[in-house]
This record gives C-alpha cells, sequence and structure tokens, in this order.
C-alpha cells in the first residue's frame, strides 16, 4: 500500500502567507500540517509517499529532506535537551518521492502523476486540509475497508453539521456500495446522511478510468480544470467503491477558521501549550 499527499494548491484563502509560505506548512504551533498526514501513514503501515506539490513549494521537500547540520549541532552538544531537538529534526521513517503540478489544472489532472508511482498498487489519497486524529488513524480504517471489499473505498462523515456543503453519497441497496455523489444538495434532498470528506483509497483500476477521461477532456477542446470525479462515476457503475464512516476527530484546515481551531484542538493535547491556552480564554472572558 503506497500513500499520496495532494498539495499542489495555491491556498488563495490564506493569502497574504501563502504567498511565500506553502499552506501545507502552516503549523499547528509548532508541526505542519502536512507532517500530520505523513505521520497518519505511516501509523498505518504506509511507508512509500508521494507529495504533488508545485512551483513555489521546495520547503516541503526540504521539510522531509534531512538536515545535517542542526543534527550535527546537537550531536555535538550532547546534552538531553539537544537529544530531544535531534528527535525532533530526524526525518520521518518513510521513502518519500516529490512531483511538480505544471499548471492548476485540477485534482484529476494532479492524481495522474500518481499513477506511475502506484504501479498497479492501491494508493490512499489525503488532502492535508483534512486532519484527523484518533486510534485507529484514518488512513488504517480505509485500508481495512478495502482489505474487506477489494474496492475503491470513500471516507465519509456520518450526518454532520451542515451537511448540504458537503458532497453526499448515493448508498446501493445494501448500504455499503456507492451509486453517486450529490454535491451540495438542497435541505431535504440529500440521497443519505454520509458526507464524503478528503480521504480516499483508489485501486489501481481508477486510474485508468482517470486517463481515458483526461484523454476525452483534452481531445474534446476543454481547457478548464479536470477532477477525479468522473473516474469516481465509472467505478460506481461497476459495483467498485464502498465508503467507510470515520472514527475519530476531524478538522477541516481549508479555511481560515477551521485552521485556528486545529491549532487550539493540538495545543489542548500538550500539557504545556494547554496552560497557556487556558490562561489566554480566562484573560479574554475577563477582558
Amino acid at each position: 500500500m503506497k500513500g499520496v499527499i495532494v498539495a499542489a494548491g495555491y491556498g488563495t484563502r490564506f493569502l497574504p502567507v501563502t504567498k511565500t509560505v506553502p499552506k501545507e506548512m502552516l503549523p499547528l504551533v509548532d508541526t505542519p500540517s502536512i507532517d500530520f498526514i505523513a505521520r497518519e501513514f505511516i501509523a498505518s503501515g504506509i511507508t512509500d509517499i508521494l507529495v504533488i506539490s508545485s512551483r513555489r513549494k521546495r520547503a516541503l521537500e526540504d521539510y522531509f529532506d534531512r538536515e545535517i547540520e542542526l543534527e550535527s549541532v546537537f550531536r555535538a552538544e550532547g546534552t538531553e535537551s539537544a537529544q530531544e531537538k535531534l528527535r525532533k529534526v530526524s526525518p520521518l521513517e518513510a521513502n518519500f518521492t516529490f512531483v511538480r503540478q505544471t499548471a492548476m489544472r485540477g485534482t484529476g489532472h494532479a492524481l495522474l502523476y500518481a499513477q506511475e508511482f502506484a504501479a498497479g498498487e492501491p494508493v490512499v489519497v489525503a488532502y492535508p486540509d483534512d486532519l484527523h486524529f484518533g486510534d485507529p488513524p484514518l488512513s488504517a480504517q480505509l485500508i481495512e475497508a478495502y482489505r474487506e471489499t477489494n474496492c475503491t473505498v470513500l471516507a465519509t462523515l456520518h450526518d454532520p453539521p451542515q451537511l448540504q456543503r458537503y458532497g453526499v453519497l448515493e448508498l446501493a441497496e445494501d448500504e455499503l456500495h456507492v451509486r453517486g455523489i450529490v454535491e451540495k444538495p438542497e435541505p431535504g434532498a440529500e440521497p443519505s446522511r454520509e458526507a464524503s470528506i478528503g480521504r480516499y483509497l483508489y485501486t489501481h483500476d481508477f486510474f485508468d478510468y482517470l486517463r481515458d477521461g483526461w484523454t476525452q477532456h483534452v481531445s474534446s477542446g476543454q481547457r478548464g480544470e479536470y477532477y477525479h470525479v468522473a473516474a469516481l462515476t465509472s467505478l460506481m457503475r461497476d459495483d467498485r467503491v464502498v465508503f467507510r464512516r470515520t472514527r475519530g476527530e476531524r478538522i477541516d484546515t481549508g479555511a481560515p477558521e477551521g485552521y485556528l481551531r486545529a491549532v487550539l484542538r493540538y495545543a489542548s493535547t500538550v500539557p504545556a501549550y494547554k496552560e497557556v491556552l487556558l490562561s489566554e480564554i480566562e484573560r479574554i472572558r475577563g477582558g
């Protein structure tokens, strides 16, 4: 099993900081969001990871590379605190590959870069806007569903607030296979209570449909963005897509409000940060 992180977007909702800093590198206090995805993959047994980025995002490659100068400094220092710093800068135990999307032509176009990397194996695809906390890791939950069904797997939230803001699944009679996705349905017209979120496990045949769809997209003269939904729809017609209702806590960092919520949530799990957080909350309330 391999993992793909799609990190090619501009991050315009976070301007001006994303003019020079990749959105995926915005930290939850001291840890960038992309690090949480990579660690989730590793905790799920995925150690071959492709990062699809774009121009101006060299920082992503640098982050997952070794920092030899700092490592040398901390080793020479030899103190207990230096050892802890060394642990923090040591590279993750995974094989990272990087490729750049040459033009912003949609998620379907970006995922075409993953076909050769997948090499006929299933891949878990993640977007750093979606962070998940809990045990087992979300990627492991999708892998479990794949092993049970041998199908592409969509991660869902069950009956989230503001369901109409999501793509909502249309389910088959067995309430496991997916027949379609209705984007942002009108209230009362939702085909189910299962909302699709930014984590997928794609079987190898997904990429065949994705490539065929891209060929049609180009040959028809379309110049707009190309999305992965067409390939998913083809798999759905073949009864090759199921869903897995996620367990654990999901935080959407795609907008500043969600990102702030993620920072606060993460800070509350670290005792030293939690103390500062609670102190500031009391100060704000008192003010």
